[in-house]
């Protein structure tokens, strides 16, 4: 359970992540912003909370024994880059060259250009597949640490994703956490009428998945969710309910925010709203 204090400090801190992700696609006049929005509080408990991910990366001593963290839903790179600059892993200036040619900070994230990413990711449905990957070979070196994927809900209309969670059962894989971005909607529209997952919880239980279902928006239920999961004798799915484009009222619950950027006059009352 996280204290009053904590709780006030990640307020602020997902407040000015929601910031930096707005002027960081404006800028950019390109982005993923809902999506990036609705997974603000998960991604600050999991770097400031939860996982032992170090900020001086390679040079740790104990690098081997950090938890790894994969963004499945590359396209939410923003977020990702904002939490990494905010945790110090490079100068919160460089959020500004987002997507610009040269930069670090691609539309998808690439391991090769920045300490925090463990893995590039962008093509949907094969984040979960490299997690179970790192999970299995954590387990043969005896490894304590934990491997988190964040998916997407849409993206579980891969067919490669549920051959992940079919295999992390058959492994055994207590060390595999999934967290599933649940916000209802993708670039088409609705999540249940493109292609519908529910019953989703009753699906990952028949595949062998412990599960259980928070606020992705409330720090105490994504933080104890974790520790629930670490406990875990399997493979563990968190699905948090979301809202896509959280923070800000026109934006929110819309599918055309999914990767669209706003034009001065919406970045103007976008900002005004998450400043107020």
């Amino acid at each position: 359970m996280l204290s009053e204090n904590e709780i006030l400090e990640l307020e602020k801190i997902c407040n000015q992540t929601r910031i930096n992700i707005l002027k960081m696609v404006h800028n950019a006049k390109s982005g993923h912003i809902g999506g990036a929005f609705s997974g603000v509080e998960i991604l600050n408990v999991l770097f400031n909370k939860s996982l032992y991910i170090p900020v001086d990366w390679k040079k740790s001593s104990d690098f081997d024994k950090r938890d790894r963290f994969i963004l499945s839903k590359g396209h939410a790179s923003a977020l990702l880059y904002s939490v990494l600059a905010q945790r110090g892993f490079f100068p919160e200036r460089e959020l500004m060259t987002f997507r610009k040619l040269g930069s670090r900070l691609q539309g998808h994230p690439c391991c090769r250009e920045l300490d925090g990413i463990e893995v590039s990711t962008g093509s949907l449905g094969q984040g979960l597949s490299v997690g179970c990957g790192m999970a299995m070979g954590l387990k043969l070196d005896n490894n304590p640490a934990n491997v988190v994927v964040y998916l997407g809900d849409g993206e579980l209309q891969e067919g490669s994703v549920w051959e992940g969670f079919m295999q992390a059962s058959h492994r055994k894989l207590d060390n595999l956490i999934a967290i599933i971005d649940r916000n209802g909607l993708q670039i088409d529209g609705e999540t249940e009428k493109v292609t519908s997952l529910n019953p989703l919880d009753k699906k990952l239980e028949a595949f062998g998945w412990n599960v259980e279902t928070i606020d992705g928006h409330d720090f105490n239920a994504i933080y104890n969710s974790i520790e629930n999961a670490k406990k875990s004798d399997k493979p563990y799915a968190i699905i948090a309910k979301t809202v896509k484009g959280r923070g800000v009222s026109f934006m929110e619950n819309n599918a055309g925010w999914h990767g669209k950027a706003p034009n001065d006059e919406q970045f103007e009352q976008a900002l005004a709203e998450l400043t107020k």
